[in-house]
């Protein structure tokens, strides 16, 4: 349910402390309940989550709204954007309050360009969005929705993190008034 990556943001914290100038990796930060950014928008930065938590959800019409993951620290935002030039596919929110490097888009390309190292790590955290998608499906279609909220919960719970009914809902894909009906049964259980 909360995405880290170690390994890329022990990549990116090198590169910001070795950097020559200091406009290629900025510190940002995001007060809770912020956008980072916004679907349909054009990403000026590329981000890597340093502290805090944000939730990367689509907007469908009529208010709709399906959240995709929560990440945390390490996770990088706004790449894929960058790498096929178009606007940002969802919209990243900050639970948390939030810090972030901002990797200018200069830089990103040139990263890509030349560094070996950083192109495995943004591969291997393409595959593990690939892997968990995957097994997220398949785990919300072969299980019930009371289990797979009580898993939802422990992670909660284990996580220690505050989660809106809403955002639960949109998580599971379901609407809030299912949600309602399936905590009730899971509490009179």
């Amino acid at each position: 349910m909360l995405r880290t990556n170690n390994a890329f943001l022990s990549y990116i914290e090198a590169l910001y402390q070795a950097q020559q100038r200091r406009e290629d990796i900025l510190l940002k930060e995001f007060s809770a309940a912020q956008l980072l950014l916004q679907q349909g928008e054009k990403p000026t930065k590329v981000m890597l989550l340093k502290e805090g938590i944000t939730t990367c959800y689509f907007n469908e019409g009529d208010d709709k709204r399906f959240i995709v993951e929560f990440l945390g620290k390490g996770e990088i935002i706004g790449e894929l954007e960058i790498i096929k030039n178009v606007p940002c596919l969802c919209n990243i929110k900050a639970l948390t309050p939030v810090k972030v490097y901002a990797i200018s888009i200069p830089y990103f390309r040139s990263l890509l360009e030349k560094e070996l190292p950083f192109n495995k790590l943004l591969l291997e955290s393409f595959a593990e969005r690939i892997i968990n998608t995957s097994s997220r499906a398949s785990f919300q279609q072969l299980n019930t929705v009371e289990h797979t909220l009580s898993k939802l919960l422990a992670l909660i719970k284990e996580q220690e993190i505050n989660i809106s009914k809403e955002d639960m809902a949109a998580y599971l894909g379901i609407t809030i008034r299912s949600l309602n009906r399936t905590l009730k049964k899971l509490q009179q259980e």
